[in-house]
């Protein structure tokens, strides 16, 4: 790996967060995945290391750390779990929403509670009709005196269920398309808000993935993100600009540990008298696997301080780093597999997991055609003119 040039605090996120994932995780990957188990103790590890305020203001009791510090952190969580990297990530994409459209009342009342580790979060805009389709919710917000009344429901919702925040995208005029979008913040325990099936899922199983539902749910005029209607659109788009790095990380992650694995398996193998190793075949194959990873990584490196430098529109580096290190995962898990052999097909070793949870960055947080779709129009409109 190139040395990247981490100042002291970046280097103590990476050495802290390695050594987390090393102890607090690894040692109950198997089990966790195997019975669907929400991975409490590990992400109750991550929040008293402080590894929950790493890119939130001081102010509000974070460590003013950026998007850079996340990606360190969730890269060496994912290159032992994806799952638990899935869950921890999850967090800050349903945090992002307020730091970065928030009231200065709801920063304050909120980003204290996540960077504490008090609060996980959950982002709640997938629904039956709007996957990629971002603007198509159909979940409503109907105003109500001081009360927005919230009908509807949203599935695939990472941290389902144990998200003591929620926010949520709704509609509160239908009129004006995708400027009749809001977000509202929505707390665990609201009345009319309500949990339906967890689903069984291939991949990434220990990080629960739930239906939220809401019947008649009455939230407070002070809930809706922003303060203002219509800002449930454009707080999307710009929160998906700053989390896709985190999820191109947990790619890199997942990819690092899967070929680790598969070095060290292939190193021990021995067939025709010499280890599988000194074949150049097999060498090629190693070769290919470090090289697409350390070009990914330097991606998302590179995407991730230019979001926390205040460049504007990353959009399409953000995309492009999501999708290229989710291909890298996805191509390197698979071989790291067939290095294993007829080994790599048998559930008792390590590497059918990452085969598993590599697939799932390649889906969401918008599929890799649409991340593909918007840089591209980034560039047409960059160069073609």
């Amino acid at each position: 790996m190139l040395d990247y040039g981490l100042n002291e605090q970046q280097k103590m996120v990476k050495d802290l967060a390695r050594q987390i994932a090393e102890e607090k995780i690894k040692p109950f990957s198997k089990q966790w995945d195997e019975e669907e188990q929400f991975p409490e103790s590990a992400i109750s590890a991550l929040a008293k290391a402080d590894m929950n305020a790493l890119c939130i203001p001081e102010k509000f009791g974070g460590m003013g750390g950026g998007i850079f510090d996340l990606c360190l952190a969730v890269e060496e969580v994912a290159r032992v779990d994806g799952g638990v990297a899935t869950s921890y990530a999850a967090t800050f994409l349903g945090m992002f929403p307020i730091l970065l459209n928030g009231t200065e009342e709801q920063k304050q009342k909120y980003l204290p509670q996540v960077a504490s580790g008090k609060s996980l979060c959950a982002f709640a805009l997938t629904e039956p009709e709007a996957g990629s389709d971002a603007s198509n919710v159909k979940t409503t917000a109907t105003k109500d005196g001081d009360y927005y009344i919230l009908n509807g429901v949203k599935h695939f919702i990472t941290n389902g269920g144990v998200a003591d925040i929620n926010v949520v995208i709704a509609v509160t005029d239908k009129t004006k398309g995708a400027r009749g979008i809001s977000a509202f913040i929505v707390e665990k325990g609201t009345e009319g808000f309500s949990f339906g099936k967890k689903e069984e899922k291939l991949g990434i199983r220990c990080s629960p993935t739930r239906e939220l539902i809401f019947q008649d749910c009455r939230v407070h005029k002070s809930q809706l993100l922003g303060g203002q209607e219509g800002l449930g659109f454009i707080a999307t788009m710009k929160t998906f600009d700053y989390s896709r790095p985190g999820v191109a990380a947990q790619a890199v992650g997942i990819a690092q540990g899967a070929m680790e694995l598969a070095i060290s398996y292939a190193n021990k193998r021995v067939q025709f008298n010499q280890k599988i190793t000194s074949f150049q075949g097999i060498q090629w194959m190693i070769a290919d696997m470090g090289a697409k990873i350390e070009a990914a990584r330097a991606l998302v490196y590179a995407t991730a301080k230019a979001a926390d430098a205040g460049q504007k529109n990353i959009g399409g580096a953000s995309a492009a780093a999501k999708f290229y290190a989710s291909d890298v995962a996805m191509e390197v898990s698979v071989n790291a597999l067939q290095l294993f052999g007829g080994y790599g097909y048998i559930k008792e070793y390590p590497i059918e997991k990452f085969v598993r949870d590599a697939k799932i960055t390649q889906i969401y947080e918008g599929t890799n055609q649409i991340q593909r779709n918007i840089v591209a129009l980034q560039l047409i409109k960059e160069f073609g003119k």
